[in-house]
């Protein structure tokens, strides 16, 4: 598996369905689990030490989860804020503002097509053909 897409609640699954259109569009295998941060962190845990390239972490309000995979792995996480409650503010603030040494990438509030589209870059780095379907979706867009 690539990507491991983890919600923290199934009310995050509108975001999620997002990143993974676009990861079904670029052919990228990934797998999509429901797992709060608060609620079952032995299952966080577990997801964190699976066998995938890059995490996108899916949570609102004190989003928790992002930082906790992190604490876990030496792979990518990108952290996607929820508009849950402060406009989403808060769960942005939260995944942003993550300790020194423990970092997570943060993309726009709601913005699980980032998130998606971050994975694949990174993902591209050692996937020619993944670079070239980004080339080409950049290119579509420029015209």
């Amino acid at each position: 598996m690539k990507v491991l897409v983890v919600m923290g609640s199934k009310s995050d699954s509108h975001i999620a369905e997002r990143v993974t259109k676009v990861l079904e569009e670029f052919g990228v295998e990934h797998e999509v689990e429901v797992a709060s941060a608060h609620r079952n962190p032995k299952k966080v845990e577990e997801l964190a030490k699976k066998d995938c390239d890059v995490f996108i972490a899916i949570a609102g309000l004190s989003a928790a989860l992002p930082g906790v995979i992190a604490s876990h792995t030496t792979k990518p996480v990108i952290g996607v804020p929820v508009s849950a409650k402060l406009g989403g503010l808060d769960a942005l603030l939260s995944i942003a503002q993550m300790p020194p040494g423990i970092p997570v990438a943060a993309v726009g509030i709601d913005n699980g097509k980032n998130a998606a589209l971050l994975a694949i870059e990174i993902l591209a780095l050692k996937d020619e053909t993944l670079k070239k379907k980004l080339e080409e979706y950049r290119e579509k867009m420029r015209s």
